[in-house]
């Protein structure tokens, strides 16, 4: 049974991707908010359209879609401090056909990891994300993203 839900919803997805070329139902924004000496709030925030979802970093076992990727490129002048928090309103979704569940967000969701400068320098931080969207109908295939922000005076 498992097996052919997983088939299913890939088939879909890819149905549904070949059909939508140049559907662009999430905006991301990437920004840094200093909040204490040389210390740094680095924001990538996900708007997305009215009946679309991304997907938290945590996702259940069962979970089919693309959870959320954040990866930093190392910079030796800048140290990560803790995990990456996910804000917004998550939805603790199922599927009580097949049982699949998803942890997911709609409208928003502000993904923030806190980073300390070392030194007294202008730099920046970056990376990529890798993210699924979908709708109760439709996803779309796994995307990666790059991003640079800017830290510092």
């Amino acid at each position: 049974m498992r097996h052919s839900v997983v088939f299913f919803v890939l088939v879909h997805t890819l149905l549904a991707a070949s059909g939508q070329r140049g559907l662009h139902p999430i905006a991301w924004q990437y920004s840094a908010r200093k909040v204490a000496d040389k210390t740094y709030e680095v924001h990538l925030t996900a708007q997305l359209q009215t009946g679309w979802h991304a997907y938290s970093q945590k996702q259940p076992e069962d979970a089919v879609a693309q959870p959320t990727e954040i990866r930093f490129k190392p910079n030796p002048l800048v140290g990560l401090m803790g995990k990456i928090r996910e804000i917004g309103a998550m939805e603790k979704w199922k599927d009580e056909a097949s049982g699949i569940q998803a942890n997911q967000y709609a409208n928003q969701v502000d993904f923030v990891q806190v980073v300390k400068v070392k030194g007294n320098v202008r730099t920046s931080v970056s990376g990529s994300l890798t993210y699924q969207v979908c709708t109760n109908e439709m996803c779309l295939p796994p995307k990666t993203d790059n991003f640079v922000v800017q830290l510092g005076e």
